[in-house]
């Protein structure tokens, strides 16, 4: 592309010296008398778009693309984890202490911390008096959220069974070879059904190498809970019952960590700390291939600015007849 400043010279000396191509008789004050002074400004316009040209063929042929336009590459992570959210989703879940219950802010923070991760997989089990797994570990997380979206506690036995969801938690793991894996269990209660005590699920976990980070959730003292009634459902202020020592013991056991959220901000922080605490990947970003190039603007342009040329060397000065 330097080459063109110096061509454009090259050419620009030529045309003030070049001769006639016709033979005047009159003076030389007759000459321009008659003469246009917007032809030789249009002669130094067109070749000045002859050097514009040029630069643009060159950036053509430099294979422009956009950043903006590429996504063709591949992010390998060396050492993912495989995370499972196991939440608690019995009656008590629908106790309004937060908003509009814990329940409905459980899955909302849970689905800002999945949007917080890559290239981890992340699946979910739900548990009340029973648990099953709603969505193995993934990486498709839109999946994985739309499972979050739906769940409730309506098509499965009532009560809370800690130890039956955190051990439904440790099946989905304990076959996988990656080395970091991690639980993440939510209840706002006390373990009262299932035959597998949460003691018994922690052993479990920490034989298979997953460290399990509980969350209490519920504010301290009393708030509106969910009652059944002969007439459907009622809310009463009730004290706020979490099994906080058995909750701290898993934790112990697994070699995690206990939280206590009583609102919607802490826990928002509660996952965020999670979310530090469990940064292990080594992100490894390299490109597929060549990124595609998009050079059709400045052909586009280089193509316009030819017609131009050519348009007016041959309508105007007759060039080629």
């Amino acid at each position: 592309m330097l080459l063109i400043p110096f061509a454009l010279f090259i050419v620009f000396y030529f045309e003030k010296n070049r001769p006639g191509d016709i033979n005047f008789s009159g003076s030389t004050f007759h000459q321009e008398s008659i003469g246009s002074s917007w032809i030789s400004r249009l002669r130094i316009g067109i070749i000045l778009l002859y050097g514009i040209i040029g630069v643009l063929i060159i950036f053509a042929m430099a294979k422009p693309f956009q950043w903006s336009q590429y996504d063709n590459f591949d992010e390998r992570y060396k050492n993912g984890i495989d995370i499972i959210l196991a939440m608690d989703v019995s009656l008590s879940m629908l106790t309004r202490d937060f908003e509009p219950n814990r329940l409905e802010a459980s899955k909302e923070v849970a689905q800002e911390f999945i949007n917080g991760r890559a290239g981890d997989r992340i699946g979910l089990v739900v548990y009340a008096g029973e648990a099953y797994t709603a969505c193995p570990a993934t990486l498709d997380y839109t999946v994985l959220k739309q499972h979050i979206s739906k769940i409730s506690g309506e098509r499965i036995e009532g009560g809370t069974a800690i130890g039956t969801g955190l051990g439904t938690a440790v099946a989905r793991l304990r076959n996988d070879s990656i080395a970091s894996k991690v639980i993440i269990l939510l209840t706002d209660g006390s373990n009262n059904s299932g035959e597998l005590s949460p003691e018994m699920a922690a052993e479990l976990a920490r034989s298979k190498n997953i460290r399990v980070y509980t969350i209490g959730v519920g504010k301290v003292g009393n708030a509106p809970s969910p009652v059944m009634t002969p007439f459907g459902m009622r809310y009463q202020t009730m004290p706020v019952e979490i099994d906080e020592a058995t909750l701290k013991k898993i934790a112990h056991i697994t070699n995690g960590n206990y939280f206590r959220a009583t609102d919607m901000e802490s826990l928002k922080s509660i996952y965020a700390e999670i979310d530090a605490l469990e940064k292990r990947k080594i992100n490894d970003e390299s490109f597929k291939n060549t990124p595609p190039s998009n050079p059709q603007a400045f052909l586009n342009w280089a193509i316009l600015f030819a017609f131009i040329t050519w348009g007016s060397n041959y309508l105007i000065f007759r060039i080629g007849e």
